[in-house]
């Protein structure tokens, strides 16, 4: 944000403070994010906060290992020179509740096989984390970070990666009492690769970070799973996000592409599978986003491509503002759907080709694999909804569907409804997709659902059993 707003005219810098200012009012569950810069940088550990390990690594040469064996180690540590620290036997190094248990104050350092205690202490103004990097080519190996405040902090620490590291917030703080799991401020070539967070603000948060790469994490029962804020030509695939108020929202971002990801089960109060808010050029394919209360949040962002992703098992598949232009929706499906598109405003010009919504009883006389004629993907309930949000409190109601299928047989409203131009009649075949997971109980019909979505089973089935199952109460 700061490369970004200083390079920024005097014009553009007031529709920045805008669009900042925008987030707050329409985010999800209203929770406002406007970037945040870092704290005054944690100098080394007072005498009586000190771990008793420092002497060693006072005393290591330049490109040194220093091996560490098991026990328990209590206080902070500074590495202040490049050296690789390895633990044997998980070492556990017990901060002294008052800052950052290890800071890294040097390049070229790795830290594999710790377990790290924060003691729910520090200070958010100052990055408290049970790993806080400043610091370029890092290597934070097999890590466990727990009651940290920050687990994992990358202040201008490019080139870092963060690999196998497992990561526990502090339980029962509000996200705003505590940091993310993993945080990285104007870092540039990051690695953050197989991770587990749970219980954190973010799980992974990036601001003013660009062309990294993040693969193969989960995360869940935080507030958004990833978030990026002016972070630029990333890349991240191969990720479950779950449980949060926004499976991941990309804020003022360009050239973002991800694929294979799933983003399940956010199921809170306008909780979101996808936020976008002022993204361009953004690439989405072959992920599963399921059972979400709303699928697809777009608003202000241009020229984005969803393609091959399946979106299922959500109130709303797709909710789009008319503040978005030239967004395209190719291939894709939409299984089980209580209602495939809330648009907010009155016109879009986005476009929907060749995708299968479940929802679609148009004929294919032709036998082309495709219905005759175009698929509209609102109603005049539909509308409404999206321009009155109280207007969900009757979205199952009776009087809902009626008005919806009376406006279809006899159009009242002008003609600004979109529509899929040459709908699938059948579910494609997406290979690429991953699988909803298998480790939930069998008593999970929304698990079940899911995972038939996946292979294409039908939808009217499926829709009517997603239903059944909402009307019990059905909860993981």
């Amino acid at each position: 944000m700061a490369k970004r707003w200083a390079r920024a005219a005097d014009g553009e810098r007031v529709i920045l403070a805008l669009a900042l200012a925008a987030v707050s009012a329409v985010g999800p569950q209203g929770i406002a994010d406007h970037g945040t810069s870092p704290g005054t940088l944690e100098p080394r550990p007072a005498s009586g906060q000190v771990s008793p390990l420092q002497r060693r690594i006072d005393d290591a040469a330049s490109g040194a290992t220093v091996e560490v064996a098991a026990g328990t180690y209590t206080g902070d540590l500074e590495i202040d020179r490049p050296i690789t620290l390895i633990g044997h036997g998980r070492p556990l190094l017990v901060g002294s509740g008052v800052g950052s248990v290890i800071r890294v104050r040097a390049d070229d350092v790795v830290i594999d096989g710790f377990d790290v205690d924060g003691r729910n202490g520090g200070d958010l103004g100052r990055d408290s984390s049970g790993i806080h990097v400043a610091g370029r080519r890092a290597t934070i190996r097999d890590c466990y970070v727990r009651r940290s405040l920050f687990g994992v902090y990358l202040r201008e620490a490019h080139g870092t990666r963060v690999v196998r590291c497992r990561i526990n917030g502090i339980p029962g703080r509000d996200p705003g009492e505590k940091g993310s799991g993993i945080h990285a401020w104007n870092t540039e070539g990051f690695r953050l690769e197989q991770n587990v967070i749970v219980e954190a603000r973010d799980g992974i948060y990036l601001q003013s970070s660009s062309k990294g790469h993040i693969g193969g994490n989960q995360v869940r029962d935080v507030r958004y799973g990833l978030h990026y804020m002016f972070s630029d030509d990333n890349l991240f695939e191969d990720n479950v996000f779950e449980n949060g108020a926004a499976g991941t929202a990309i804020m003022y971002s360009r050239r973002i592409v991800f694929r294979r990801n799933r983003f399940l089960h956010n199921r809170g109060f306008a909780s979101v599978g996808l936020l976008f808010q002022g993204c361009d050029d953004v690439i989405a394919e072959d992920n599963l986003i399921a059972d979400n209360a709303r699928g697809i949040f777009l608003e202000g962002s241009r020229r984005d491509v969803f393609r091959r992703n399946i979106v299922a098992q959500s109130d709303i598949a797709i909710v789009l503002f008319a503040s978005c232009a030239d967004v395209r929706f190719e291939g894709n499906s939409f299984v089980g759907n209580m209602t495939p598109l809330s648009l907010v405003g009155k016109r879009t010009d986005t476009t929907f080709d060749g995708n299968y919504w479940s929802d679609n009883d148009e004929p294919d006389l032709d036998g082309d694999g495709r219905s005759d004629r175009p698929f509209r993907l609102s109603s005049v309930f539909d509308h409404l909804r999206g321009n009155l949000i109280a207007a969900d409190l009757i979205a199952q109601s009776f009087a809902a569907t009626a008005l919806g299928l009376a406006e279809r047989a006899f159009p009242v409203l002008e003609a600004v409804s979109p529509e899929d131009r040459s709908p699938l009649v059948r579910p494609p075949s997406l290979p690429a997709v991953p699988p909803a997971r298998q480790d939930r109980s069998a008593g999970d019909v929304r698990g079940i659902a899911i995972a038939v979505a996946v292979a294409g089973a039908g939808g009217v089935v499926l829709t009517k059993g997603a239903r059944v199952a909402r009307r019990k109460g059905a909860r993981p």
